[in-house]
């Protein structure tokens, strides 16, 4: 076809690869001589279940271009003005659904390619250089994130959080749960700068702190496995704001993986099997981040430029209070809606950069 010049083969090629497996699939497991196989039943009702998610839109989308072209055929020799109009609604209406349809695909090839289909994930959040500004706009972030996620109708999850005498946080982390999580706010891990006059600063001067954010994709426990001999478990009480019961059960956990060294501790349940089941879902994120990392790397070497390392270190948005504006410097991105943002409205930042993402992914695909 001369459009498929326009847009990258591999990605067609390989649609309509899966797309006819899975017509393969659908006949199989119709057949009498294949359901007799119980065995051979199971493992083609596995293999159809993970081509459907692509596969079943993508039929959609062929089954509309089919369509559009007879709906034209038909507005094109049709006489009647009458008629002539019916055919160009039902073309307009089909056009509008096979747009839908297209982005749907988009965001499941995106998802696939750039690893975003993740059902949930782990947002640790740490004030920086700034004192006790910064453990407040650690604070505040940790508010606009869940702020977000009630917008969006995801779940939040406190996991475990460190606060200061003034109400801010020296660190926090937290579960996000909910359809397109992970690929709205898989660019939220670095540096994230703020400008404004602090609640401590008595003669109105601007400060400038930071906070940073790590990202982490939550895995399935069968992505991960924790071995229970590579464990060390230690409980003690949970100390500092909670309350006398926190401080007079050993309710805290503190688990130390020893094949790589990493510590998470969890004392924000009062129940220490609590703690452990949350401290042992905080570990399990580490790990995967570790294993992922090696995988960004070479996923960046072959993209035009990285929207972000994902590390801490890496300064990614400046949120300036006086001029009510937010800066996202990896893509040169400025809005002056902080005020709407901090309150959560943060689609308008994560879509800009997932559409950059996507671009370089997908191209104009």
């Amino acid at each position: 076809m001369a459009s498929r010049s326009v847009h990258p083969p591999t990605v067609f090629d390989r649609l309509e690869t899966e797309y006819r497996r899975f017509q393969e699939l659908e006949a199989a497991l119709i057949d009498p001589a294949v359901m007799s196989d119980p065995v051979r039943v199971a493992a083609l009702v596995k293999e159809r279940g993970a081509l459907a998610r692509l596969a079943v839109p993508y039929g959609r989308y062929r089954d509309l271009n089919l369509q559009i072209e007879e709906a034209r055929r038909l507005a094109d020799s049709e006489s009647e003005p009458e008629l002539r109009a019916y055919a160009a609604s039902e073309v307009a209406l089909l056009e509008e659904e096979q747009a839908s349809v297209a982005d749907q695909l988009r965001d499941l090839l995106y998802d696939r390619l750039a690893g975003t289909d993740h059902a949930s994930l782990i947002l640790e959040v740490r004030a920086g250089t700034g004192g006790d500004e910064a453990a407040l706009f650690a604070r505040d972030l940790v508010e606009m994130y869940r702020r977000y996620s009630e917008l969006k109708g995801w779940t939040f999850e406190p996991l475990e959080f460190v606060p200061t005498e003034l109400g801010g946080f020296k660190e926090a982390s937290f579960s996000i749960a909910g359809e397109g999580a992970f690929r709205h706010l898989q660019f939220e891990s670095g540096g994230h700068r703020v400008q404004r006059v602090p609640e401590t600063e008595a003669q109105g001067r601007i400060h400038t702190s930071l906070a940073t954010v790590a990202v982490l994709a939550e895995p399935e426990e069968l992505d991960i496995v924790i071995r229970a001999e590579d464990l060390e478990t230690d409980v003690m009480r949970a100390g500092g704001p909670g309350g006398q019961h926190q401080n007079k059960t050993e309710s805290a956990v503190r688990l130390t993986h020893k094949p790589t060294g990493l510590v998470v501790v969890c004392r924000d349940e009062r129940s220490q099997h609590r703690n452990r089941a949350k401290a042992l879902r905080l570990l399990r994120s580490r790990l995967y981040e570790m294993i992922q990392e090696q995988a960004r790397a070479e996923r960046a070497q072959t993209r035009r430029t990285l929207i972000g390392t994902g590390d801490r270190s890496q300064r990614i948005r400046t949120y300036n209070f006086p001029q009510n504006r937010v800066t996202d410097h990896r893509i040169g991105l400025t809005l002056y809606n902080l005020d709407r943002i901090i309150q959560g409205d943060l689609d308008p930042v994560t879509t800009a950069l997932i559409e950059h993402d996507r671009r370089e992914q997908l191209g104009d695909l």
